[in-house]
């Protein structure tokens, strides 16, 4: 009986939480705010970024995989100095998975494990910008534009509270302390990318993998806002594909687990044609990272990377593992048996020599020359 009543806590309770997820919208991104409109959920699945930085400019061009049932949905993202907006090219993601996949090689080892014969039957393997000038409004649009699914504004702002009020009075629906969450960059000048994601098709729901955004600013160091993502009610999971001069790593822990690198070396134009348009001619050195943060609400700055003391290349390798044949044949098999071979040629030759050197045999006759 007892089991029984723990049992139906248990169920009652898996449909609470997701009774909750149904209605509490969840508003997640990496690097920054996201939300949907009204009486609607969505959460974003992962978060694949490329950052291309020269030293003097970086480009930041971010795609985002989502669910839900959101028609639409706003999002905001700081960055350091006026940014330029364009849709981005989608091959340059296949691209890079391609250059970055894990190789597979074959390792052969010779002594039968538990699915080799004869243990078993089963044959089959298986910078910051310019302070405001004096009179300049809390809030200032340099600019509007619609790009595919995407309304985007860039804006500046003295006052995070003045921001908040207008990206609600203009359909930028945010989280309601994200005056807080921007109160940082409002103290370093920064300046901000409104984007409001709202299909064409009026009344679909943004679901999968969207259109990719192309940010481009003036920046001395290579940063990779991250610090609005405290706001997000559930894990992010973040991949970034930096390309620099040299292999780079992240500066100092900003509260998720430890970033792994999954894959570092040189890339060329020739080697994809969308990486070529973001870099240009000449060979970059890439660097993809992967990160998880189970507990947003610890993420306390911007991931600032900085080149690593040297440029060491890596690539994720996968071994399958075989049992080394010779003409079709185990190799142990072949070893054991030919050494089995040998070692009755010996037994056999003493056993005759043993015989010829009988004691009492006549020995055979010498030949007198």
């Amino acid at each position: 009986m007892r089991k029984a009543q723990r049992a139906l806590l248990v169920v009652c309770a898996l449909l609470l939480t997701q009774l909750g997820s149904l209605i509490a919208p969840a508003y997640a991104c990496g690097c920054g705010a996201m939300v949907p409109g009204r009486q609607s959920t969505m959460g974003v699945d992962r978060e694949t970024s490329v950052v291309r930085w020269d030293g003097t400019t970086e480009q930041i061009v971010m795609r985002f995989t989502v669910n839900g049932n959101a028609p639409e949905a706003a999002w905001i993202m700081p960055v350091p100095s006026r940014a330029e907006v364009e849709l981005g090219d989608p091959d340059l993601f296949g691209e890079l998975e391609d250059l970055t996949a894990p190789q597979r090689r074959t390792r052969h080892y010779f002594w039968p494990r538990d699915n080799d014969w004869p243990f078993s039957s089963d044959t089959d393997g298986a910078s910051a910008a310019a302070p405001p000038e004096a009179g300049e409004p809390p809030v200032g649009v340099v600019g509007r534009e619609r790009l595919g699914d995407f309304d985007v504004a860039r804006l500046t702002a003295t006052d995070p509270d003045a921001l908040r009020n207008w990206l609600e009075t203009n359909g930028f629906e945010l989280p309601a302390d994200l005056a807080a969450g921007l109160q940082p960059y409002v103290d370093q000048k920064w300046e901000y990318v409104a984007v409001r994601l709202t299909p064409q098709d009026e009344g679909t729901p943004l679901r999968g993998t969207l259109d990719p955004l192309r940010l481009s600013f003036d920046s001395d160091r290579l940063i990779y806002p991250m610090r609005l993502s405290r706001l997000a009610d559930q894990p992010q999971s973040l991949g970034l594909y930096v390309l620099a001069d040299h292999r780079m790593e992240p500066r100092a822990p900003i509260g998720g687990d430890e970033p792994k690198v999954r894959f570092a070396g040189r890339v060329s134009p020739e080697d994809a044609p969308a990486l070529g348009e973001l870099t240009g001619a000449g060979r970059t050195f890439l660097t993809a990272i992967d990160q998880h943060f189970p507990q947003p609400e610890r993420i306390d700055a911007d991931h600032e990377l900085r080149a690593t003391p040297s440029d060491t290349p890596y690539q994720q390798v996968y071994y399958d593992d075989e049992l080394r044949m010779i003409a079709g044949v185990p190799a142990w098999l072949a070893t054991v048996g030919g050494v089995s071979v040998v070692l009755v040629l010996l037994v056999v030759g003493g056993a005759v020599l043993r015989v010829r050197r009988r004691p009492g045999a006549v020995p055979p006759p010498r030949r007198v020359t």
